[in-house]
Order: structure tokens, then C-alpha cells, then sequence
């Protein structure tokens, strides 16, 4: 592999993980995933990835994002962006990617990213209501609805980039 293959294919990789990043946030994350995916597949000229899977993957980013539209109108808690927010998820996601690294391989770092943003998201948000007062603070009801469309995108996203990356690696 040339260092411009492996510059290309790191910079792959790094969107990929954009993508799950701007899932968890409420943002087009497997929009991003799927472009990403269609424009390697494009440059190496749709020979590990094909147009069947390209296919597949409009289809559950679609799904995707569906799912979070309707859930948004549903009256899901939406976290609040800030600064607070944004650091819990990250110091989350790297920390998630760290442990479950060692354990699961490829799949423990793509699933402790998200797991860890996750994690992160939720203890900024859970902080947050804390220190609202009653009539102000989320039902049980929006927060677990907030919490299933979560992982139900994250785990959307994780599918799409396993199915990508088995493709590449197979």
C-alpha cells in the first residue's frame, strides 16, 4: 500500500468515526457514513465495495435517519448543546475506545467510541436536569424515548461501518 492509500484510508476511517460522533449528537451521522463509504467505494473504483452494499447502506441510513426525525417530532428529549456536553462525549468516546480496544479488536473501538460518547451524552444530560428546577426537567418518558433513539441510531451506524469495513477487509 502507497502512503497515499494509507493517508486515504485514514482519512477514511477518521470520517467513519465522525459519523457515529454526529449520530449520538442528533446531526446526519450515517449520511456521513454512507457518503464516506460511496466516495471510497467511488475511488477504488467499486471493487471491495459494491452496489449492492451501497445500496444497503442508503437504505439504513435512510432508516436512520427517519428514525430520528420521527422521534424529534414525538417529543424525544433533545441534550442540549454545550460546551459541557461536547467534552463528556469526547473524553467519553476516546475513553470507550481505550477499553473496549484490547477486548473486542476493531469492532471494541468503533463500539466503545460510541458506547462511551453515549455514556458521556448521558452524564452531561442527567447533570443538566439536576440542576433544573422540577417544572423545567424532562419526563422519564422523553428521556428513555431519547435513549432508545440513541442507540438505535448508534447501533444503525455500527452496522453500516462493520459492513464496510468487512467488505474492505475481505
Amino acid at each position: 500500500m502507497s502512503t497515499f492509500a494509507a493517508v486515504g484510508f485514514a482519512v477514511f476511517i477518521f470520517i467513519l468515526f465522525i459519523g457515529v460522533y454526529l449520530s449520538l449528537l442528533g446531526l446526519p451521522g450515517t449520511a456521513v457514513i454512507f457518503a464516506d463509504v460511496l466516495a471510497y467505494a467511488a475511488v477504488t473504483g467499486f471493487d471491495r465495495i459494491g452496489f449492492k452494499i451501497i445500496l444497503f447502506l442508503l437504505f439504513f441510513s435512510i432508516i436512520a435517519e427517519m428514525i430520528d426525525f420521527f422521534l424529534g417530532i414525538s417529543g424525544a428529549l433533545v441534550p442540549m448543546p454545550s460546551k459541557k456536553l461536547f467534552w463528556a462525549s469526547a473524553i467519553g468516546a476516546i475513553a470507550g475506545s481505550f477499553i473496549l480496544t484490547p477486548f473486542l479488536l476493531g469492532l471494541g473501538t468503533f463500539g466503545g467510541f460510541f458506547l462511551g460518547c453515549f455514556a458521556g451524552i448521558l452524564l452531561a444530560e442527567f447533570v443538566r436536569q439536576s440542576n433544573l428546577q422540577t417544572p423545567f426537567k424532562a419526563s422519564n418518558r422523553d428521556i428513555i424515548i431519547m435513549i432508545g433513539g440513541k442507540m438505535v441510531k448508534g447501533c444503525i451506524a455500527l452496522i453500516m461501518i462493520a459492513l464496510s469495513l468487512a467488505n474492505i477487509y475481505s
